[in-house]
């Protein structure tokens, strides 16, 4: 097996590691969002559409395997390599879980957790090398699992803890006045949606729900249209559309880098989110940490309705009209007129 030689600054390992993790989080997390309410709809006419359901749930729980080979990949591992990160992150995730009759898949993982394993793994296969010369296909899968997963292991918990702890303190500002709530709830999910933490499991950790959850998923919303509209001069039309019909998420990288990209995102979030609020609009865990994607968030708004043409209206104004207008204003303001941004900070390598 041929030594993988890499030099690579601190910089592009941090970059390898969150773009694979964003890569990841497109091939295993869209299909469902995309799918998920359109399959629940047509199951009266079309059965087949709980299998669909079924698979596309199936591949939300390798979420970790499916970024570790594309972190694997972008740090041009070979096969043996590759796969023994993708293994330690699947161990590391947390989304295995050890019963009487065997083993079972349980949700998508912490994310957090799934990145700090990748980035031990990625390190043990780098320090290994071909160290072990004839006996590295042997030696490396096993230290690689071993080292990286048993340290994802022992620190999941604490992990678990601190997203627990992030959530609380987002459930406490339900307390506060309804407009500011709105305007705080949709700038902290517009930052967690473009960040390493799963937004989807801080929701659901919290059980957010009512105008929370509303403000919360339109803040996803604007900062998907406004990352869509401030990049989409460099973006492939199918890229562009994956920031809100898709995630967000597959600019945390380029966020990341460039922190001066959070400011017309968090700025949208809050507008969006205290007219949310004003609106009464309200949401579930699940529509408050998807947003746009699947319509998930615009089908839980209009489920907590009675669903009428102003019902409609209202929805297509919120989660559609006013995203738009918001993007290309941040666009014209940020990218145009001030130039603070320009349009190659939000391209999207894939």
């Amino acid at each position: 097996m041929e030594d993988v030689e890499m030099t690579i600054s601190k910089k592009d390992f941090t970059l390898n590691i969150l773009n694979g993790i964003s890569l990841g989080v497109v091939v295993t997390l869209v299909p469902a969002a995309l799918t998920g309410q359109l399959m629940k709809a047509l199951l009266g006419v079309f059965p087949l559409g709980a299998a669909v359901i079924s698979m596309t749930n199936f591949t939300m729980s390798l979420l970790a395997a499916v970024s570790g080979f594309c972190v694997g990949h972008l740090f041009k591992f070979n096969m043996i390599q590759t796969s023994a990160v993708a293994a330690a992150a699947m161990i590391g995730a947390g989304v295995i879980k050890q019963t009487t009759q065997g083993f079972v898949l349980s949700g998508t993982g912490d994310v957090i957790n799934t990145a700090l394993t990748i980035t031990v793994a990625v390190l043990v296969a780098q320090f290994i090398g071909n160290k072990f010369k004839n006996y590295t296909v042997l030696l490396l899968p096993l230290l690689v699992i071993v080292i990286a997963g048993g340290i994802g292991l022992t620190t999941l918990p604490f992990i678990k803890m601190v997203t627990t702890f992030i959530g609380m303190a987002i459930k406490n500002l339900v307390t506060l006045q309804p407009i500011l709530m709105g305007a705080l709830m949709g700038m902290i999910f517009a930052v967690l949606i473009v960040s390493p933490i799963s937004s989807v499991g801080i929701a659901t950790a919290v059980g957010l729900s009512g105008i929370a959850a509303g403000s919360a998923n339109l803040g996803i919303v604007a900062g998907s249209f406004t990352l869509a509209i401030m990049g989409s001069s460099v973006n492939s039309l199918g890229t562009t559309l994956a920031h809100f019909v898709g995630t967000p998420k597959i600019q945390m990288a380029n966020m990341l880098e460039k922190p001066f990209l959070f400011i017309p995102v968090m700025i949208n979030a809050a507008v969006l989110g205290a007219i949310g609020a004003i609106f009464n609009i309200q949401g579930t865990a699940m529509s408050a940490g998807f947003g746009f994607s699947g319509l998930i968030g615009p089908m839980a708004a209009l489920g907590a309705m009675k669903v009428d043409g102003a019902a409609l209206v209202l929805v297509t104004v919120l989660f559609l009209i006013l995203p738009i207008l918001l993007g290309l204003l941040a666009k014209y303001v940020f990218v145009k007129k001030t130039k603070r941004i320009v349009p190659k900070d939000l391209l999207i390598q894939v």
